[in-house]
Formats: C-alpha cells, sequence, structure tokens
C-alpha cells in the first residue's frame, strides 16, 4: 500500500512558542486501540489513528473513519509494542522534532513509544539490562539502549515545557546516527533480535553534549 508523505507542519501547528505543535499534547493523552463506536461491526475498526490537521471527537478514531473524514489530512497512524503505544520515525519525523529520542526497530521499521514506561525491575533479562545501561532517561530515569536524551516522546515535551528547549540543541539527531542511533533491541521492543546493535559495539564512556542554546 502506497504510503502518502506528511507535509511539514505550518507555523500555526506551534501553539505554545515553544517549537511544540499544538496537537502533540492531545496525541499523547489519547487512548488508542479502542473499539470505534461509530462502526461497531466492522472488522477493522480499532482506533489508531490520529489526525494532526483538525481537532477530531474523538482524537482516535478508526480506518473507515478515515476514509470518510479524514481523506485529505495529515494522519498518523499508532502501533503497539510490549502493551505500549509506539509510532514510525517516517511518519512524524516531518512535522515534529524527534532528536534525542530513543528509537527501536520493530518488524523492519524505526519506532518512537509515546510515552514513558515502567522501568524493569527484579531479577529477570530486562532487570539486568536496564541495571547495566549507562544511559538513562533525563526525565524518568528509564535505562536506555543508546546514547538518547529521551525515553519517549512524552518526556521530551516533559523537558521542552520545563527547560523552554523547543528543538533539543546538542541532542543526537535521530536520522544522523548511524547503525546504533535508535537501533535499540527488537526484543526489549516485541520483534526479534536481527536489528540489535551488538554489545561489543557499543559507544564507551559517557557521552559528552553540547549546551543548550539561549
Amino acid at each position: 500500500m502506497m504510503m502518502r508523505r506528511v507535509a511539514p507542519p505550518s507555523s500555526e501547528d506551534d501553539s505554545s512558542g515553544s517549537g511544540v505543535p499544538g496537537w502533540l499534547e492531545a496525541l499523547l493523552g489519547t487512548r488508542f486501540f479502542l473499539a470505534c463506536a461509530a462502526h461497531p461491526g466492522s472488522p477493522r475498526n480499532e482506533c489508531n489513528m490520529f489526525c494532526i490537521d483538525c481537532r477530531a471527537t474523538p482524537a482516535a478514531f478508526c480506518y473507515y473513519c478515515r476514509s470518510h473524514r479524514h481523506a485529505s489530512h495529515r494522519v498518523i497512524q499508532i502501533r503497539r509494542s510490549s502493551y505500549h503505544d509506539v509510532v514510525r520515525v517516517t511518519e512524524v519525523e516531518d512535522v515534529l522534532d524527534i532528536a534525542g529520542v530513543q528509537t527501536y526497530v520493530i518488524n523492519s521499521a524505526r519506532v518512537l513509544f509515546l510515552n514513558e514506561r515502567p522501568q524493569p525491575r527484579g531479577a529477570g533479562a530486562a532487570a539486568g539490562k536496564a541495571a547495566a545501561s549507562p544511559y538513562n532517561c533525563e526525565i524518568c530515569g528509564r535505562a536506555l539502549l543508546d546514547p538518547f536524551r529521551f525515553c519517549s516522546l512524552g518526556c521530551k515535551l516533559v523537558d521542552t515545557k520545563t527547560h523552554g528547549h523547543g528543538h533539543g540543541h546538542g541532542a543526537t539527531v535521530v536520522g544522523n546516527v548511524d547503525g546504533g542511533g535508535g537501533s535499540g533491541s527488537e526484543a526489549e521492543a516485541g520483534g526479534s533480535k536481527n536489528g540489535a546493535r551488538p554489545q561489543g559495539r557499543r559507544r564507551k564512556g559517557t557521552p559528552h553534549r553540547a549546551p543548550f542554546g539561549s
């Protein structure tokens, strides 16, 4: 199926003047994957889409709602990994600054988590990997697989609203990282390990970032 590439956001998308588009908080606060009330008997009626061009009600809608009400709009499809909502990098990189957010590879596609997730605890493999990681989210402290600053778009939004850094100066830009730049672990994100970077190639030492701009 041919994917329609979304157009760059206009200045009207930024409702706060901080570089944060007005629809982002609505996206992060929306509950997805419920059955669509308008199409209860349809086979593809789970609400896993979000429109960034209009304030649709409800904000999450299904495949049939998109065809009827959002055919000419910019629509983002939400996906699931380990019971958490993710979005493909290719669907948001033109309309949202995703610099500094950890990415993962699921089904050969690079994705971002929308909101923070609980840190693995206990004696399991995930907990052990988290304890050994030298990288952590600057907001929630979750262990990261690569030298990024945030574990999710939600944590980056918290930092942006707190410090007013709309463009994440000095942060790692997702599209410019080679190999590990969000290669992540597909096992942790719900896929195979084929795209994971070998542990022996992990960058050594603590990454040094340039100071934030004024």
